[in-house]
């Protein structure tokens, strides 16, 4: 991994891949929890985790956590299930691209630990990790103006859930009605980083 100061009070942990990316958000999230860490936030991404509003010092105590990174304890997240009506309409490409049946396509996804890699693109999105490389499939060559509430859809080696109606780009395999951001809730997100995810079929 590679440590860079950014701007004068965050630290961006450059990773080599997804797995240390999960690695180093759940040590440092243990670390803050012990009181060990002193910062505001903890941002993980595809391949970086940034920590935003560290204390002097900090980038000292996060090169010395790395060499015991890999004996942390794992610590499963939180698991949700999400009731999932498999009808999108580009679930028969995304059998295509995968050379399978439709029933084969949702099999491979109601068979898949995912786990939230980490939020963005709107509030509530999270980005599940879990599907190998060989699975990944492209998003479309021109994005939807408008992609439903509660849309399962894939990209490249992620699954997604759109939160709210917004134009997209992801391929839609199916639809939820599980509420995924509520800004009235304690924890307005349902999806948060380091939860298990299970797509549940139903009708």
């Amino acid at each position: 991994m590679r440590l860079r100061q950014v701007g004068a009070t965050a630290l961006l942990i450059e990773c080599h891949d997804s797995d240390q990316v999960e690695s180093w958000r759940r040590e440092l999230w243990r670390r803050r929890g012990r009181g060990e860490l002193s910062v505001i936030d903890i941002v993980p991404g595809a391949a970086t985790v940034l920590l935003d509003g560290v204390a002097p010092g900090t980038a000292s105590l996060v090169e010395s956590w790395a060499s015991s990174l890999e004996a942390a304890p794992a610590v499963e997240g939180p698991l949700v299930e999400v009731p999932t009506v498999f009808d999108g309409e580009d679930l028969a490409d995304v059998a295509d691209l995968w050379q399978v049946t439709v029933d084969e396509a949702i099999g491979r996804l109601v068979t898949t630990d995912f786990t939230v890699a980490f939020s963005g693109f709107a509030p509530g999105f999270g980005y599940l990790r879990g599907l190998p490389s060989e699975w990944a499939v492209p998003r479309l060559a021109a994005p939807r103006p408008r992609v439903p509430a509660g849309s399962v859809a894939l990209a490249d080696t992620y699954c997604g859930i759109y939160p709210s109606a917004s134009p997209g780009g992801w391929r839609l395999v199916g639809r939820t009605a599980l509420k995924l951001f509520d800004v009235r809730r304690d924890a307005p997100a349902t999806l948060s980083p380091g939860a298990r995810v299970k797509l549940v079929p139903t009708s």
